[in-house]
């Protein structure tokens, strides 16, 4: 845990790979419109453990919002214009969100980012995700911006192979992954979540990952 608090201690942008960076805090002064956000999109498309293509459960919640949102079922992986489970379009991506987005994208060296989609994931302890890259959207010159908020969480950042040794990074309230370029298809996952509290948001971790889905 040394290690990781003194990732903690050194704020600022961290270079993780080529096209690839960690920006520590750069949602915290916004996380609380943020999390109010999320929760007026989950008013509107529940939360819920979607299944693999395999038939498994996923140990995440997840919604949407946005032009496009991300689906899992027995059929495959995939975005859609209508959320599912109300046949209802997603809910509108907030403005906070695509700033946000935006702005991290910039500092990472990706200027112009206007992402058209943003997967929520909720974390509660003992919650994972297995290694994977995200291959689902049709142009991968756009980068992934990931989002952390509440409770901390191991992030493994891989390779191009998923063999490949990975860096473990602890995330923590308001920190911010970019990842594009010569990296945008390298596999992550997160390790299972340590039981902990965050004023914010209790015993669980939201996880925004934005994405130019079309």
């Amino acid at each position: 845990m040394d290690l990781f608090d003194e990732q903690e201690r050194e704020a600022g942008i961290h270079a993780l790979a080529p096209g690839a960076a960690l920006l520590r805090g750069f949602a915290r002064d916004v996380a609380p419109t943020l999390l109010a956000a999320v929760d007026d999109i989950a008013a509107s498309a529940p939360f819920r453990h979607l299944l693999t293509p395999g038939g498994h459960t996923m140990s995440v919640a997840t919604t949407s919002c946005g032009t496009l949102g991300w689906h899992s079922d027995e059929q495959g992986y995939r975005y859609t214009s209508r959320d599912p489970d109300s046949e209802r379009r997603w809910p509108a991506m907030p403005a906070c969100f695509s700033a946000l987005a935006h702005d991290a994208a910039a500092r990472a060296g990706f200027a112009g980012f206007a992402p058209d989609a943003c997967l929520i994931n909720r974390y509660a302890p003992g919650a994972r995700l297995t290694l994977h890259q995200d291959r689902n959207e049709r142009d991968y010159g756009a980068p992934i911006v990931s989002v952390s908020l509440g409770i901390p969480a191991v992030f493994l950042f891989g390779g191009l192979r998923r063999n490949d040794p990975t860096q473990k990074l602890r995330l923590v309230h308001g920190d911010v992954v970019v990842w594009g370029g010569p990296s945008r298809l390298r596999f992550h996952g997160v390790l299972p979540l340590a039981h902990a509290e965050h004023p914010l948001t209790g015993a669980c971790r939201i996880n925004l990952t934005f994405r130019a889905a079309a």
